[in-house]
């Protein structure tokens, strides 16, 4: 599910999912791509994580459940990445694997999480998703996403 295959705007197959993430002066620019927008949201999120933890071995030591209301692709974008920074905010927790599904409504969210204290720190963790420049969106190979995130 997560993994960055080197540089997004190579050609790509249809089943390739992956993700980078750019830093930028006090911000930081996040591409996410799958075959589909659940996938996609996922590995915007495991992006969004890389940016600040290094979550690789990490056990997870819970389970986190978010359901989304029906929205548009990049508000459902916005709110899953600010669920994940309010969790970390609050709770001080990680997420370490990610999964999306599509459900009647909206969308079903599951992260297996991980403490704060239990990853190593990369870098200062970001504080506010922006909506310059967000967008999710269907192309020929799958969906893609791009949002920036203040750190």
């Amino acid at each position: 599910m997560v993994g960055d295959t080197g540089d997004y705007g190579q050609a790509r197959r249809p089943d390739e999912s992956g993700h980078r993430a750019v830093a930028q002066e006090d911000e930081v620019r996040i591409e996410a791509w799958a075959a589909s927008r659940e996938h996609c949201l996922a590995e915007a999120v495991s992006a969004m994580v890389e940016c600040f933890a290094d979550v690789s071995g990490v056990r997870p030591t819970g389970v986190d459940r978010i359901r989304l209301d029906e929205a548009s692709d990049d508000d459902l974008l916005a709110a899953l990445l600010d669920e994940v920074l309010y969790r970390l905010d609050v709770y001080g927790e990680v997420p370490v694997d990610v999964e999306a599904n599509e459900a009647e409504g909206g969308l079903d969210v599951r992260m297996a999480v991980a403490d704060l204290s239990d990853v190593r720190l990369t870098g200062p963790a970001p504080t506010a998703v922006t909506w310059e420049d967000l967008h999710v969106a269907p192309g020929p190979w799958g969906w893609s996403c791009a949002v920036t995130v203040d750190a």
